[in-house]
């Protein structure tokens, strides 16, 4: 099926929000996952993949732990770019634009929806910090079990992010490498100007 601008959504978060849906109903494996690509003060990229774990008019909403790699480089260079994949539709959606830190009250409200494990992955581990061995950091988690019987609470170091959408990509694939590809630009006034571009 062609990509075009005359029938899509006008308003490609919308756009995104229904392919997700779609690559859902396919039986795509964590299809909310997408590339974060993030960089330092330097402009040094790293990449990664995290979980969409908000979708709307505002922005894509994420969580991490925020002295991590990326939370780090996001405090001193707040922009990103996205990319989602979804191979058995031959779909790609890309996402760029600044990102802001959510509330403490958004976050702590994520945060209680986290199964208990995963909270206590969480608060135990310095992400992208050196660890000797599976075993220490199998400590560490036990330990905050261990003082934590009830409720895990939110760590000061965790919370969420907001990518701010300045452009948008919408890719399929078509024979012979002559991909449809649809890029959306916000114009100062929050309106979104859909072009075309070659493959």
């Amino acid at each position: 099926m062609a990509l075009d601008p005359a029938t899509l959504d006008r308003d490609p978060i919308a756009q995104l929000a229904a392919w997700l849906q779609e690559a859902e109903a396919a039986g795509v494996a964590l299809p909310n996952a997408f590339a974060l690509a993030t960089a330092d003060a330097d402009g040094v990229p790293s990449v990664r993949f995290v979980l969409l774990n908000g979708l709307d008019a505002d922005g894509l909403r994420f969580y991490t732990n925020r002295a991590s790699r990326k939370g780090r480089e996001l405090a001193v260079n707040p922009w990103a770019s996205a990319a989602f994949w979804w191979p058995a539709l031959d779909r790609q959606v890309r996402v760029s634009g600044p990102v802001r830190l959510l509330s403490e009250e958004e976050s702590l409200a994520y945060w209680r929806t986290r199964p208990r494990g995963a909270q206590l992955s969480a608060m135990a581990s310095a992400q992208s910090r050196e660890i000797g061995s599976r075993q220490e950091l199998e400590v560490l988690v036990a330990q905050v079990d261990a003082r934590h019987p009830v409720e895990v609470p939110l760590p000061p170091t965790w919370g969420g992010y907001l990518l701010l959408p300045r452009t948008v990509e919408l890719w399929q694939s078509r024979a012979d490498r002559l991909h449809d590809r649809i890029e959306y630009r916000r114009g100062g006034d929050g309106t979104w100007h859909p072009r075309r571009l070659q493959p």
